[in-house]
């Protein structure tokens, strides 16, 4: 039986000439990761081990995200105690404000992945590497500190499923609507523990941002990772970005999926995540005059520039209806200053939203727009838990930044097709 690319990946890691589904393994690593929340437990228990020093300086990342710049004496201490670490053990890829971003975001933008590559993150949304060919998945802070020390990681070889992606995407459909189209259908744990593949020609129509948002949001079906084949506009990205070299997986024609789906992209339309789990999917048809408080455009789903682009399109002189608070976050310092040169901080100001710097913030319920009692927000990040932004009775309903920023001028769920024309708005749909 032939091998998927995940685990064409992992066998090699493993230095085995093949692997299967269910197989217990030992894998080298190409990159750990850490933030401000996480990185603190590991290096506890690190410090547990009595090892002196990390597995290699170079491929170690923490990326201070979630609560920095620093909200309250905690987080300053967390931080103070990755900050002192970092630079006890020459740590390369330290990010601290005015450098940090988004992880997600800032480690594809600064190289630090490309295909082939094994990362293991100690964040549940580390899979969003997939979308370079890589496998990468999120683990706990104690398998991050073992990784850390020793540069290796213990898995179980996941089986896979296989999503054909076909068509030409619809007005405003978006790799956030098709990731949230897949959730709906197969449910939170309908990929539980395993490998999401998406293959199919539909994938020429998919940015990178948006299989960036695919691979992302793996996690909140249960997938153990989420992956792309590597095509023509993967390479141009790496390319642009890293200096590493890459190494191209193609799964066996004879390699064994536990299910295959087919999506069709001309099909979709625009899709919302009601609460409070992200398999609760309705289209924006099925959602309009749902009134809102707030709009979150932003996190490590989709704070990138594109993600920016839509949303200020559609903004671009008009007002946010009164009342609704809007908190826009690029995800990392180089999206920030681009976007600025591209003007669509001011859209967003003269619109009547605000602009903050990169941070998890909100989606986490950290802080930038926290929900009190009753309250609804509109959002561009990945989940929708009870209590997920501030109180147990918020309601959180996810979307694209298009549908986003459409909600944010009426007031209430919209369809972006109500109040622009979709060839006011930059998409492969206009190609």
């Amino acid at each position: 039986m032939g091998m998927t690319m995940t685990q064409k990946i992992l066998a090699r890691h493993a230095g085995l000439t093949s692997v299967k589904a269910g197989q217990l393994i030992e894998a080298d690593l190409d990159l750990v990761l850490g933030n401000d929340i996480t990185s603190p437990v590991a290096i506890h228990e690190i410090s547990k081990m009595k090892k002196e020093g990390v597995f290699h300086k170079d491929k170690i990342a923490l990326v201070m995200d979630h609560f920095v710049p620093n909200k309250d004496i905690k987080s300053a201490e967390h931080v103070k105690e990755v900050r002192e670490f970092a630079c006890k053990n020459c740590i390369s890829n330290f990010y601290d404000v005015g450098e940090m971003g988004i992880e997600h975001a800032l480690l594809p933008e600064k190289g630090l992945v490309v295909a082939g590559d094994v990362v293991i993150g100690a964040d549940s949304h580390t899979c969003t590497y997939g979308a370079l060919g890589a496998f990468s998945t999120g683990v706990g802070s104690t398998d991050m500190a073992a990784g850390m020390a020793t540069g290796k990681a213990w898995f179980k070889v996941p089986s896979a499923i296989k999503f054909n992606i076909t068509g030409k995407p619809a007005a405003f459909i978006s790799g956030k609507d098709v990731i949230l189209h897949i959730i709906g259908l197969i449910g939170v744990d309908g990929a539980l523990y395993q490998s999401m593949e998406f293959v199919g020609d539909g994938i020429q129509y998919l940015s990178m941002d948006d299989r960036f948002a695919i691979a992302n949001m793996a996690i909140e079906a249960g997938g153990k990772n989420g992956i792309f084949p590597v095509d023509d506009l993967t390479r141009a990205y790496m390319k642009e970005h890293s200096d590493k070299e890459p190494v191209e997986y193609v799964a066996d024609e004879d390699a064994e999926y536990t299910a295959e789906y087919t999506i069709d992209l001309s099909q979709l339309r625009p899709t919302v995540s009601f609460p409070h789990l992200p398999e609760n999917t309705h289209t924006v048809d099925e959602s309009s005059r749902i009134p809102i408080d707030q709009v979150v455009i932003g996190s490590c789903t989709n704070g990138r520039l594109s993600d920016l682009a839509v949303a200020a399109q559609i903004l671009a002189g008009k007002k946010v209806k009164k009342g609704i608070r809007v908190i826009v976050i690029p995800a990392t310092q180089k999206i920030y200053l681009d976007a600025m040169e591209k003007g669509y901080l001011k859209t967003f100001i003269e619109a009547g939203a605000i602009v903050s710097t990169p941070t998890c913030g909100p989606c986490l319920g950290g802080y930038m727009g926290i929900l009190a009692a009753g309250e609804r927000c509109v959002s561009t990040t990945n989940r929708n838990f009870v209590g997920r932004m501030g109180h147990v009775d918020s309601e959180v309903y996810l979307a694209s930044p298009a549908v986003a920023a459409a909600s944010a001028l009426t007031g209430f769920i919209t369809d972006p097709a109500d109040v622009v024309s979709p060839s006011d708005v930059t998409g492969p749909w206009n190609d």
